[in-house]
């Protein structure tokens, strides 16, 4: 593992940042809990593992632990603490294994593939919008993290975006914040179309993806439930996983509306869908409380 950290190093030097960049204000608000989330992170500026161990890992109960993870997790929880939030495990992921932290960032519908496909689920796009997402397109925001990899399949390392510049060329860069690098906390940077990152994990819902049978998570979640409200899918199917029942609802929804029934949750077939269920819904006076002159005094 040592040695891939190493390795991670050198490529990670090839790419530093050139000069004449300027910052790139976030697209989105920034809440105070990202503030001082970036606070907690900076100031861990310099820390340095001795002998293999880090408060990090031992934190998380390995104290010998690979904690570029750890952490990040451990400055969630400092937020928790400090602010009285419950973000780790809710807004965050609490976890130091390969992989995931991805994971757990798509199940919650709030990864952003970097190339705009995630495997094993489909294209992305933001949310309600005609246009999928481009390769290297998005600008991640204060608070994303960044999985990296070296196979081009699993992560390899994570870190946290401080903010973003972009030079006279119009090239952007993320600027990061990580730990374990190869031994310390240190600031680094990317450019959005490095191919060594997989995507970012945010707090924020701002994609899509493409959904098909054995996807799982909060979106599929939400597709079932229009399925459902629609009466295209029996309530007891609603669990979260794209099934069998799922599979064949969307086909049958696709047959309905025109779209080729292919039982895959697709771009259009998304957008459809919600149009269809936000229709019915705004017409159904069974989902508003009707209040009285009476009542209203």
């Amino acid at each position: 593992m040592r040695a891939a950290v190493l390795i991670w190093v050198f490529l990670l030097c090839l790419c530093l940042p050139c000069a004449a960049e300027t910052k790139i204000e976030p697209a989105y608000p920034v809440p105070q809990y990202i503030e001082k989330l970036l606070e907690i992170a900076v100031n861990e500026l310099g820390y340095t593992e001795k002998n293999g161990y880090s408060k990090y890992g031992e934190w998380a109960g390995n104290p010998q632990a690979q904690w570029c993870a750890e952490y990040l997790c451990w400055c969630v929880d400092q937020v928790d603490q400090a602010l009285g939030t419950k973000l780790l495990k809710k807004v965050y992921p609490m976890y130091s294994g390969q992989n995931v932290g991805l994971r757990w960032f798509l199940k919650q519908g709030r990864y952003v593939a970097r190339n705009g496909h995630v495997e094993e689920w489909g294209s992305q796009w933001y949310v309600g919008e005609e246009e999928t997402l481009s390769s290297g397109s998005y600008v991640p925001q204060p608070g994303d993290w960044v999985f990296y990899t070296v196979d081009g399949i699993n992560t390899s390392h994570v870190a946290m975006v401080e903010y973003c510049t972009v030079d006279e060329k119009g090239v952007i860069r993320a600027h990061v914040l990580e730990g374990n690098l190869p031994d310390r906390v240190q600031r680094n940077s990317h450019e959005l179309k490095d191919p060594r990152v997989l995507g970012y994990g945010t707090p924020r819902d701002i994609v899509d993806t493409v959904m098909r049978y054995g996807c799982e998570g909060v979106k599929v979640q939400s597709l079932q439930d229009k399925l459902v409200y629609l009466g295209y899918l029996d309530q007891q199917y609603a669990t979260g996983f794209y099934g069998p029942s799922t599979t064949q609802a969307v086909m049958k929804f696709q047959q309905d509306t025109g779209k080729e029934p292919t039982g895959i949750a697709n771009h259009h077939t998304q957008l459809t869908l919600s149009e269809v269920y936000a229709v019915k819904y705004w017409n159904d006076d069974s989902n508003f409380q009707v209040v009285s002159d009476e009542a209203g005094g």
